[in-house]
């Protein structure tokens, strides 16, 4: 696949970026070292929470969504890395056995003021289950690089 730059990308451009299916030894492997809460780890104490069942952390969440983006996007493109994301939503929660697939909308385009190399993005992202439900989005921000000039 042709490497992308900055100037590949367009603003309202829309892009499905892969899914992956969320296993329930995983949710609680990622649980048991990162977020030992007990609706993330145990069947039981799941059950009688408000959440009536097992549910991945959102920041498992949130790394499956990094993923996704690696894989769809990141690894053919001049990214840069990011300096954060502008907003962050988990708006269902993620169940064993749930396939989430990612989409990215480019909302904004700026040429870097200091570096004329770069440019940065303003993407959002969608994380959907199997029905199509949105389970989390993120406002993120990339920095990638531009296309070299031939001399």
């Amino acid at each position: 696949m042709k490497l992308m730059y900055w100037e590949d990308f367009q603003v309202g451009e829309r892009r499905a970026l892969g899914s992956r299916t969320v296993t329930r030894a995983e949710m609680i492997a990622f649980a048991e070292q990162f977020d030992p809460q007990p609706f993330h780890l145990d069947e039981a104490a799941a059950q009688s929470s408000l959440f009536g069942g097992l549910i991945a952390s959102g920041w498992h969440t949130a790394s499956l969504c990094m993923r996704l983006m690696v894989e769809g996007i990141l690894r053919n493109s001049a990214s840069l890395g990011s300096p954060g994301v502008d907003e962050l939503r988990w708006l269902k929660p993620v169940r064993p056995d749930d396939t989430l697939s990612l989409t990215s909308e480019v909302l904004e385009m700026t040429p870097s003021r200091k570096r004329p190399d770069r440019g940065n993005l303003r993407v959002r992202y969608e994380l959907t289950n199997q029905r199509g439900e949105p389970v989390m989005t993120m406002i993120g921000l990339g920095m990638v690089g531009r296309r070299p000039v031939s001399p």
